[in-house]
């Protein structure tokens, strides 16, 4: 009897907690986004001008033979009908085949994803170890108006280099540690050094965003007033940066963090065809030269969803760091 009267107290209380709002909340945009992304990846790749099946057949290939292509492939169809069939394959599972090979999306992008996923995973890993370090090290040298040509020498060097396309330095890297030293591949994936040019493409201009970021934040935690009593209790200088300021400017950090590992996964479209690194991004390229639909639209929901999956982690990661805050905000 006890059990049975309090059950429905139980679970009102889990529905009208305020984790749950969030949570559903966070799901509710993340559909609403899929099916924006999914409807833009559809519409989008049919603005693309020229025949997909001439492209796909070759130019001297009989009229015949195109137009029964087109119509196996769905094509002639209204553009309606060919969104309805394409929303009703991908909730059942069917990507599709590729245009030119016949192969399956899906099998293209299992083969493809692990090298994209691989460069941009090393990339964050990089710019975290490196851009934290040293945007707390700029806020020590740099507090209270201490160390100005170390402040503009940092500054001006972080956004010239932030400012440097990532293509472009791909190039540059590939001149001096491919092509000048002999030190690297200049392209492909082969060896383990062959990841040092795409790794160091994607990472080097966001590291210069971040860690002056990170040094923003730090000089701001750094003048509030728990932090001078902290300094007043004669605490030890690596204590308080460690133990007080970087725990307080982390939350700025690790959101700008998950926008820059969420362009990275955009970045390496132009790295991979610059290094020839055979990923999802010099995939797509080829597919788009070749007009291949369901190719281009496969990658583009990969390289969405990756995006979105990111943003939700880091939502969830920065409720957990500020519950009251975040989920009040949401």
């Amino acid at each position: 009897m006890t059990t049975a009267t309090a059950t429905p107290g139980a679970l009102r209380g889990v529905v009208e907690s305020p984790w749950v709002g969030f949570v559903l909340r966070r799901l509710r945009r993340l559909l609403i986004s899929l099916l924006v992304l999914v409807t833009a990846a559809f519409f989008m790749i049919h603005l693309i001008p020229g025949d997909p099946v001439r492209a796909s057949l070759g130019a001297t290939a009989p009229q015949e033979l195109v137009e029964a292509r087109r119509e196996a492939l769905g094509l002639n169809d209204p553009i309606w009908q060919q969104y309805v069939d394409y929303l009703r394959n991908l909730v059942t599972g069917d990507w599709g085949s590729s245009m030119t090979t016949d192969v399956d999306v899906s099998q293209i992008i299992a083969d493809r994803l692990p090298a994209t996923v691989e460069i941009a995973a090393y990339a964050f890993v990089l710019i975290m170890l490196v851009s934290v370090p040293v945007g707390v090290l700029m806020a020590a040298l740099t507090r209270g108006g201490r160390g100005r040509r170390t402040e503009l020498a940092f500054t001006s060097s972080s956004v010239v280099i932030a400012a440097i396309p990532d293509f472009l330095l791909a190039v540059g890297l590939v001149y001096v540690f491919g092509v000048s030293l002999g030190w690297v591949p200049v392209a492909g994936k082969s060896t383990v050094e062959s990841y040092l040019l795409p790794v160091l493409a994607l990472a080097i201009g966001p590291t210069a965003v971040l860690s002056r970021l990170v040094r923003v934040e730090m000089l701001t935690v750094l003048d509030a007033d728990y932090i001078r009593t902290a300094r007043a209790k004669r605490l030890p200088a690596r204590w308080i940066y460690l133990r007080h300021a970087l725990p307080n400017a982390v939350t700025t950090t690790l959101t700008v963090g998950g926008l820059l590992l969420g362009g990275l996964v955009a970045g390496t479209v132009l790295v991979e065809n610059v290094l020839a690194w055979p990923g999802l991004g010099s995939t797509i390229v080829s597919s788009i030269l070749s007009k291949d639909y369901p190719v281009v639209q496969g990658i583009v929901l990969v390289y969405g969803v990756g995006v979105l999956v990111i943003n939700l982690v880091v939502d969830v990661a920065l409720a957990l760091l500020d519950p009251r805050s975040t989920i009040r905000e949401s």
